[in-house]
Parts: C-alpha cells; structure tokens; sequence
C-alpha cells in the first residue's frame, strides 16, 4: 500500500489546537490568545477540576448549551490536571503578557489626563516593552496601540502550541469549541505540527489528487504507528461529486449556515467555508463537492462560525487567496485576520471597503459591515458584492440594517443586487460570551446585555433589500442545522425570537413578489 495512489477519505476531519482548545483567531492571534488563554481558558480548566461533575452535568443540559462548561468525564480530571499544570510552566511568558495588558490599561487609565504620555513609557511593564504605542483619540481618551506584527515574533507567539487531530465524522456532536479542550483518544490520529505545516497541505490535496501513503507519511513526519491510522483514512477511490463544476452561466449553491459557493466554468468563489465533511448524510453539500480549484474565499469577520480553521487547512493548496478584511492595526479587540492566516501558510489579500479583487470573468468588492459587534471598534469586518457571469450578488453576512442609507451608497456604487444573502441573528449573545477576556475591567451584565452579537432583524433587512433594490433575498441558517452544533451551540424553535422575525421579513417579501427564502441544509441557484 506503501506506494499506492491514494486519495483522503470523505469522512476525514481536522480539529486544529492551540493548547489543546479548539484554534480560531482569538486563540491564535498572539495578544488575543494571551488574554484568551490567562483569562479565559486557565480559569475555566481550574473551575472544571474543582467540580468536574458540575461541567459535565451543565455540558449536557440543553438549557445551557454554549456555556462555558467542560465537557470531558471525571475520569479524566488527572489529564485536564496535566494540561493545567503544563500551561502554566510552558506559556508562562504568555499568561505575564496577559497580566502585562491588563496592568498597562491601569496604568493608562490612572495616569493618561490628557497631558504628555512619553513619561508612562518606562511605567509600563517590562513585557510590554517594544510591543506597544500609546496615543490619544481626539477626545483624549488613552489606549495601548500593539504593533502585531512584532508580537508575532516574540515569545508570546508559540507555534509549539499548535497541533492537530484528524479523525472521522462520526455524525454524533462533537463538544463545544469555546470551551471543551480536546484530550488524546484512541480513535484519532495525534499531529504535533504547526498549521503552517506543509504536510497538511499535501495530506488534504490528496482529496482531489491523490498521494501515496509512503510520500504522506514522509510529508507529515509520521512514525510508524501514525502511518497505520493515517492508512485507514485513505482509499483507493475519490470520493468527488461528478458536478463539482459547471460547464456554463453561473450557479449559486448553499453549503450551510454562512457558506455560498459562486462558479462560472473560469471560475470559483467561497464565502466563509464552514463545510461537512460527511457525504454520506445526503442532505447538504459537502467537502466533496467543491470545485477541485477555488478562486477566491472571502472572510466576512473573525467570528469563529464564518473564519473556521477546521474548513480552511483543508483547502489550503487549493485556493489562489484568501479574501480578508483589513483591522484597525493594533487594537486589543480587533486582530489582523492578514497577519493571523499569512503565519498559518494562507494566501491573504487585505481589502478596504470598495476595494476590488479581480477573477477570471468577474470581480469582487468589499462593501461595508455595519454592527454585530458589541459596538466594539472593530474594523476588521466586510460584507461583499460579487459579478459574475452576469449577476450582482451580495453577500451581507451578519451586516445589520441598522443605518439602512448605507446600502443605498452601495447601490449607487455598485447597482441593484440580483441577490442578497443576509444573517438575522437578532437576539445573539451579549458582549461578555465572545468578548470577556479582553476586557480589562468588569461590565456590568445590564450593559454587556444590551451590547449583542446581532445581526439584523425584519425590519432591517427589509430595508437591506429596499435600499439595494435586491430582486431576491435569501436568510441563512443560523446555526439550525445539527452538523454545527459543536461551534453554533444554538438551538431554535417556532417560538423563537429569530424565526418569528425570518418569519415577518418572508411575509414581507412575498407581499412585494420578491422572491425570498430561509435557507437550510442545501440549495442552488443557476442562470
């Protein structure tokens, strides 16, 4: 078998770690994952072993789905115990950066009165030394500005933190990614590589082109016991949809909660790839049916349901760019998305709203993304207009409504929308759930509750598709469909506050003849 010619198998997936947590860009990007990690994770992995019984009870409690909880059995409270303790002694330099911030922001809110900051300089801690500017806005409130770049070279960035597990879908739900660290098990293949790892890049390849066991297990650095799990994760047969590319016009197909897949035959777009990997569920589209060579994917913002590693590293190789917008440069709730996938071994473009981005036959330009963000300063954040093959697509994400004169600049811009996909989570979660270990100092729960991580309700996206003149307007799941469950932890019903107003926002299309639809697992679009 060693020389075979082989392709991945369908069912194959990948959970990429930092620290054993499940990687997204709080967790990755090096000032976020400090505070992340000193924050956040430390105290949640002591709280479980004080009363691991609890975790596990809350974990399965559906009225606290997506809660904080740990969710792995008593019995292995001494592994989560070795975790602990291996975090404090090999990221010590990360948990004093952490510390370093928190005490920079103190300093800079006792002593930052409007006058001269050139004498905080030496006050601040040692850690932070060569990392950070402070400067005033022009209502002379003070921040900490970090130069990302450079932490990126400092010990705060640990790329020995990062690893791997392949495994297969088992179609049972896996724990939840904000809070469930991921231990060793049996059944899954264990890789201490970076994500930048040219292995991985060769190993998901292999999904469409197929390798030998013997040129994967040199590429990913296996020993021998490796090689036999990894040998059970290949076939000697693709597993790829016959009509993974068109032969003419344009088609439109719904991968699932944020994820369209645009195609000309030049051409190939992906918006947040949040994919299956289960082709044998018969119900939604899945990794094999991508076209063998994507254009471009464009990343709307740094949520970890619409920038999902576990998708991206599997189609690493395969992609001319990746599609990012760009941040506020240096701002502790606003990560460089460019800065975080480059270092993971992506092709990034960075875009400004406007910007254009050629492909064969067509263009892509970033329009604006307004709120779902907690009214944090967080710029990193773009909705898209796509042309091709004759049609205008908008792609509106999580974009809210709430200044509806927006889209009718846009509109002026760019002209009417053939199409308008749109986010209306409504009622998402308060400030404190994505956001708390950022925060250097305590928000009230009255004030993080009315800060939310809301998209637009009926009214406000009426007033999308009135604006945009849009001919149809399509709502993405959100989070509805079961295979999600392990990052959405969502759970709706016909009462429900968003399906009510999806609902109302239906009515009113169908009241107007315009064409509309609640999406769900899969559907396509053809011209």
């Amino acid at each position: 078998m060693a020389d075979e010619q082989l392709f991945l198998r369908s069912k194959v997936i990948v959970e990429p770690l930092v620290d054993r947590f499940f990687a997204w860009p709080h967790t990755i990007a090096p000032v976020q994952a400090a505070m992340n990690l000193a924050r956040l994770q430390v105290p949640l992995l002591e709280s479980y072993l004080q009363s691991p019984q609890v975790h596990v009870a809350a974990s399965n409690n559906p009225e606290l789905r997506g809660g904080y909880f740990i969710n792995i059995p008593e019995s292995r409270a001494d592994e989560v115990r070795d975790l602990l303790d291996t975090i404090r002694r090999d990221r010590a330099d990360m948990l004093r950066f952490a510390d370093a911030i928190a005490a920079g922001q103190e300093i800079l809110r006792a002593s930052a009165t409007g006058f001269d900051l050139t004498p905080l300089y030496p006050k601040l801690p040692a850690e932070l030394g060569g990392l950070v500017e402070l400067a005033y806005d022009t209502d002379n409130q003070a921040q900490l500005r970090f130069m990302e770049p450079l932490v990126y070279k400092s010990d705060v960035y640990a790329e020995a933190r990062q690893s791997v597990q392949l495994s297969f879908e088992t179609g049972i739900e896996r724990p939840f990614i904000l809070s469930t660290p991921r231990l060793p098990s049996p059944d899954v293949l264990e890789l201490g590589i970076p994500f930048r790892h040219p292995g991985l890049e060769e190993l998901f390849k292999a999904r469409v082109r197929p390798a030998t066991l013997r040129h994967l297990r040199e590429a990913l650095e296996l020993d021998d016991a490796q090689a036999v799990q990894l040998s059970a994760m290949l076939s000697d047969r693709p597993s790829l949809a016959p009509d993974r590319h068109i032969e003419g016009g344009g088609r439109i197909r719904y991968f699932g909660h944020a994820c369209l897949v645009l195609q000309t035959p030049e051409a190939a777009i992906v918006t947040d790839p949040f994919i299956s990997a289960d082709s044998t569920a018969g119900d939604r589209y899945t990794l094999d049916d991508l076209p063998d060579y994507i254009d471009l994917v464009l990343i709307t913002h740094g949520h970890q349901d619409h920038i999902v590693l576990e998708t991206l590293l599997q189609l690493r190789g395969r992609v001319g760019a990746v599609v990012v917008p760009r941040s506020s440069r240096g701002n502790l709730c606003d990560p460089s998305m460019g800065l975080m996938l480059s270092h993971q071994g992506f092709p990034v473009i960075e875009v400004d709203d406007f910007d254009e981005i050629p492909f064969p036959g067509g263009k892509v330009t970033a329009t604006p993304f307004l709120g779902e963000h907690c009214d944090l300063d967080i710029r990193a954040k773009s909705t898209y207009w796509a042309e091709l093959a004759g049609k205008n697509v908008f792609i509106g994400a999580d974009s809210s409504g709430i200044d509806p004169t927006l889209y009718r600049y846009i509109k002026g811009h760019l002209g009417t929308a053939d199409y308008a996909f749109l986010g209306m989570e409504c009622d998402g979660a308060p400030l404190t759930w994505l956001y708390q270990a950022l925060l250097t100092i305590p928000i009230p729960k009255k004030m993080s509750d009315s800060r939310k991580l809301s998209g637009s309700n009926a009214e406000q996206a009426a007033a999308i598709m009135t604006e945009l003149g849009a001919k149809e307007g399509y709502i993405y799941a959100m989070g509805e469909e079961a295979w999600l469950g392990h990052v959405m932890a969502t759970t709706y019903n016909e009462d429900t506050y968003q399906i009510k107003q999806i609902n109302e926002f239906l009515a009113w299309c169908s009241e107007r003849d315009i064409k509309a639809g609640h999406l769900f697992k899969q559907q396509e679009w053809r011209w």
